[in-house]
């Protein structure tokens, strides 16, 4: 009985230090210049920005891993759009109204807007193969 909740208790221990340990490298991630083809959305512009084209709006933070992780990903889709598809980005720490106007409650969420209407969402880390795939058929 001993063995095995020492065991356990190992177990867990281990658990814990390498999940603290993934989420201290995640938060080191470097933040990524945004690509100059993506928009910088705020409370004042968004309708504007979203209306009469298909647009991926990225809600992140800064202190967000996952968010870092995707930077560069969403750089490499905005420069490979064509047409009428863009990437917006959206700081929630600063635009807390929008991330409450689309009930944003984790982040990375990405809203597939087309017409300024929401078509589509995710949340979490997606390939970029996933979110081209979605843009184009939306």
């Amino acid at each position: 009985m001993q063995t095995a909740l020492i065991i356990t208790g190992i177990v867990i221990a281990i658990f814990v230090f390498l999940t603290l340990r993934a989420k201290a490298k995640m938060k080191s991630i470097p933040l990524v210049d945004d690509h100059e083809k993506i928009l910088t959305l705020t409370d004042k512009n968004f309708q504007h920005q979203t209306s009469n084209k298909v647009v991926l709006v990225d809600f992140w933070a800064a202190w967000c891993g996952p968010c870092r992780v995707m930077a560069p990903v969403l750089n490499e889709i905005a420069g490979e759009l064509k047409g009428n598809q863009y990437i917006g980005k959206v700081n929630v720490e600063q635009y807390q109204s929008l991330a409450g106007k689309f009930k944003v409650r984790g982040i990375p969420t990405l809203v597939l807007f087309k017409n300024g209407k929401e078509v589509n969402r995710f949340v979490g880390v997606k390939s970029k193969e996933f979110l081209v795939k979605q843009i184009q058929s939306a």
